[in-house]
């Protein structure tokens, strides 16, 4: 009948073709995955670890007699000695033991894994079927990745900070590039180390957030962006490159060595935040270009 309104029927579809209700914003809420991700046995590991890395280097310094080091090893001692003079200290060389590798790899586990293993389960495309939006999706994965990798630091950093503490002492922090640092003072120079760090490992997160969108083999994304980080740091140590260096995701890598320096040197912190940025943006970008653009059969 002219001028009539054909009305939706109920509980179908609205206007625009989705589902009476549907709200793409409530899809997968950030809660639910990160219960979801708690419960795996990958996440339970590699946290627990961070927290165990710091016992076992205390236990091994109990051991440690200190009699049989020749002069090549009179470096590495003298770290240890610094180590063992306070809680800070401690904290400073689980830090400074971990972020070159160990970190990599946890930060490597939980950004490459996310995506890939809901390929290699077949999973994937029933998520989207739900449906969650393909960005939602993304979006909610890569938040609680990058959650739980700062999870991993910190646990490592408060079970150093606890541990040592109470075997060695509240005492001031001590480096071979500084003075002594009152522990007030000492506290926060840490902190700035780990919120350097964490902005470092940024590129090893988008790295191997964008192998795991593009491969469906979790082992590959993750190993893919170790080794990635890896030849970077190979390549930064040849100084035939010249200032090619300098636009290598590693170069700054060691910068926070600089906040711990007495004046603090912030000038390749700065360079190194806005490197890492940089290239986890540009790694980002190119995970959701390619996640929205491609066909999902697994």
């Amino acid at each position: 009948m002219a001028g009539s309104s054909v009305e939706t029927p109920r509980g179908v579809t609205d206007p625009a073709g989705a589902a009476r209700g549907y709200r793409p914003s409530a899809t997968m809420p950030f809660a639910a995955e990160f219960r979801r991700q708690a419960s795996r046995r990958r996440t339970q590991l590699a946290l627990g670890f961070m927290v165990l890395l710091p016992l076992i280097i205390l236990i091994a310094f109990q051991f440690n007699s200190g009699g049989d080091d020749d002069n090549g090893n009179n470096e590495f001692a003298s770290l240890v000695d610094l180590a063992t003079s306070g809680g800070l200290n401690f904290t400073l060389f689980s830090i400074f033991v971990s972020a070159s590798f160990l970190l990599v790899v946890v930060v490597a586990l939980f950004c490459g894994d996310t995506v890939a293993s809901e390929a290699s389960w077949g999973s994937l495309r029933y998520l989207l079927a739900i449906p969650v939006p393909r960005a939602r999706l993304l979006t909610v994965k890569l938040v609680v990745a990058l959650a739980y990798s700062g999870l991993a630091l910190l646990l490592l950093a408060g079970t150093a900070l606890l541990a040592g503490t109470l075997r060695y002492g509240w005492s001031p922090l001590r480096s071979t590039v500084a003075a002594e640092l009152e522990p007030g003072e000492g506290l926060l120079r840490l902190l700035a180390v780990l919120g350097y760090l964490a902005v470092v490992l940024l590129v090893v997160a988008g790295l191997a957030f964008l192998l795991s969108v593009t491969t469906d083999a979790a082992l590959g994304a993750v190993g893919g962006a170790v080794l990635l980080w890896i030849l970077s740091s190979i390549l930064d140590q040849i100084t035939a490159l010249g200032a090619l260096r300098d636009f290598l995701p590693t170069h700054f890598s060691t910068a926070w060595l600089g906040l711990l320096s007495t004046p603090v040197q912030t000038d390749d912190v700065v360079r190194g935040c806005i490197s890492a940025i940089s290239y986890a943006t540009l790694f980002w970008g190119l995970a959701f270009w390619r996640f929205t653009r491609k066909d999902i059969t697994s």
